[in-house]
């Protein structure tokens, strides 16, 4: 029996989040076929890790056109376009949907731990191009498999590699071996456990993107109801014009509330700001922890340290293959200038696709999150654009690949971290998030925005 021709094969996507699940969509509108590798149980898997957070995109800005019509026979419609889902509502009402309507084309506990060329390590250039992908996987079970396909589309996000606390990139000192009282998540409070241990505590937050405005606003709410709770709001700049995002003025009337939310946390006392304090080391304080700045700073002893600094890619699996990467931001070289968070944010990064997103390895794609690398500028409508092109290109039509078929709305659509206790925040535009989550909460993998970029 003879083997599959290259095109024969089928088109390996990494994660089943938004920006996968899309790419399965508009590779199943071209006629070719995806097989779509999620390392959990479930569609939407780092989705779910943050259910509890609303959206502050809503539902008609949150759905990628050619999934929907995959829906559209099963009797599914579409949320109110003007409500703002959570991370829960956008996995049990969308996401898990689509994945059940791709059926057999979705595998869950198939973890990638590796891509490559068959028969060509990266040094290799002889025939390259012509050989398949090879992606390696690891089953639920511990069991291992080689999968081969004719393309390989990237979007795995950045939720599992969650930036360190250390000022320089790397883990403060001390930090790896003090991780039972540190959490790198905005902490859901409605849970009876997470509540129980932030509750009468002394907390360290680290951040100052929308992840830590969201945590500020939970824990300010949770000191209300409980005396002794209090929250050190550790900041590496000092606090400016800017440090609260435009509040009442903000393009996003969503972020600027959030935004107030935070500064409102700080002006009643529920927490307060210590400003150009760049961690250093954790110190062991009896059962307490004790952050240490590059200046020599020692903030007085915490019981928990929330970091939310951020989020970067899982590059690990993929060092078999020849990806052109800026230096700075790990995002594709030609994407990266585009979206650098010093210039740009939500805003004014422009629709792009395949021309944008190739490598020096051909037919290999990071899409969503996870192109976009360490910046926080990530929008969900920007990704399940990328998807079509590459698609597109996939399927030999260059004409459509290099078509802009997204029109972003003047302001821009952002996803980010939301908060959950006001179902109506969607409609009045309180409860938001930033720009760009998981870094913390990107639309579009997964995560709430800490970074600070926006």
């Amino acid at each position: 029996m003879n083997a599959p021709t290259t095109d024969q094969l089928p088109v390996v996507v990494i994660g089943a989040g938004p920006a996968g699940l899309a790419a399965a969509a508009h590779l199943v509108e071209r006629g070719l076929e995806p097989l779509v590798l999620e390392a959990g149980p479930s569609a939407g898997t780092a989705v779910r890790d943050w259910s509890h957070v609303r959206l502050f995109s809503p539902w008609a800005e949150v759905t990628d056109p050619a999934a929907e019509k995959l829906l559209a026979p099963t009797g599914w419609t579409r949320p109110d376009g003007a409500i703002y889902p959570t991370g829960g509502d956008w996995a049990e009402h969308y996401l898990q949907p689509l994945a059940d309507v791709l059926g057999d084309k979705v595998r869950y506990g198939a973890t990638v731990t590796g891509v490559a060329r068959a028969g060509r390590d990266r040094i290799v250039d002889a025939d390259r191009d012509q050989q398949p992908f090879t992606v390696h996987i690891q089953t639920a079970d511990g069991g291992e498999e080689r999968i081969t396909a004719r393309a390989v589309i990237d979007a795995s996000g950045t939720w599992s590699v969650p930036s360190p606390m250390g000022a320089d990139g790397l883990p403060a000192l001390g930090e790896k071996a003090a991780t039972a009282q540190i959490s790198y998540r905005v902490p859901d409070l409605r849970d009876p456990a997470v509540r129980a241990r932030y509750t009468g505590k002394r907390i360290a937050v680290v951040g100052s993107g929308a992840s830590a405005f969201t945590a500020l606003a939970y824990l300010a709410d949770l000191a209300a109801e409980e005396p002794g709770t209090h929250t050190a709001w550790i900041l590496r700049r000092g606090i400016g014009a800017n440090t609260y995002g435009g509040g009442e003025a903000d393009q996003l009337p969503a972020r600027g509330a959030l935004g107030l939310r935070a500064k409102a946390a700080v002006e009643a006392g529920h927490a307060s700001a210590v400003t150009g304090f760049r961690t250093r080391a954790v110190e062991r304080d009896g059962d307490r922890l004790a952050l240490v700045a590059e200046d020599g700073r020692r903030l007085d002893p915490v019981d928990e340290v929330i970091v939310l600094t951020g989020f970067r890619p899982d590059l690990s699996f993929l060092s078999e293959v020849r990806l052109g990467l800026d230096e700075r931001l790990q995002a594709p070289t030609a994407l990266a200038p585009l979206i650098d968070p010093n210039v740009h944010s939500c805003g004014t990064v422009y629709p792009h696709g395949v021309n944008e997103l190739s490598h020096p390895e051909e037919g290999i794609y990071l899409v969503g999150m996870k192109s976009y690398g360490r910046a926080p500028t990530f929008l969900a409508m920007t990704g399940y654009e990328q998807v079509r092109s590459i698609a597109a290109a996939i399927a030999g039509d260059p004409e459509a690949a290099e078509r802009v078929e997204l029109t972003l709305p003047e302001t821009g659509v952002c996803g980010g971290a939301g908060l959950y206790e006001d179902p109506d925040a969607g409609r009045s535009g309180e409860g938001g998030g930033c720009c760009a989550a998981p870094a913390a909460l990107q639309i579009g993998i997964g995560a709430p925005t800490a970074s600070g970029g926006c």
